[in-house]
């Protein structure tokens, strides 16, 4: 699959503790900007998001979550790079079960290595730091 031109089903996990929430660092050389996404990633024929979900943590950072609920369907049309994507989130409600909790993780999916961390939800609503996609702020208290 190009995902740069068909529509990509995603799902991506929220965690969030002590009002944190877990993301992966990404930068946008075309922008020059660093952003922030919710970890998770695509779906495969025949898988369910859920196991998607769950598949995506382990091969990203070595962890297992616990899924607790489904939150929505949110539609993003967006420029990354200079390219025009477009997916389909499914939204989750997640944990990191307690055994696999890092302050900081090691991320290592298709676009090479970066890192993953805990950030307070606070300094993406003020606008300190940018979170995509946009209505993923519908499931942040």
């Amino acid at each position: 699959m190009d995902k740069f031109k068909e529509i990509r089903p995603i799902a991506l996990g929220l965690a969030v503790k002590n009002n944190k929430l877990l993301v992966s660092e990404g930068f946008d050389k075309v922008k020059n900007e660093t952003f922030y996404r919710c970890l998770g990633g695509g779906i495969e024929f025949l898988e369910k998001s859920s196991d998607a979900l769950k598949r995506e943590f382990k091969e990203e950072i070595g962890a297992n979550i616990i899924i607790k609920d489904f939150l929505g369907v949110s539609e993003n049309i967006f420029t990354y790079k200079g390219k025009n994507a477009h997916e389909l989130i499914l939204f989750y409600s997640i944990d990191i079960s307690d055994d696999n909790y890092q302050e900081e993780y090691k991320v290592i999916d298709d676009h090479g290595e970066t890192i993953a961390k805990w950030i307070d939800i606070q300094e993406f609503k003020n606008k300190s730091k940018i979170l995509y996609p946009e209505d993923v702020f519908k499931y942040l208290d």
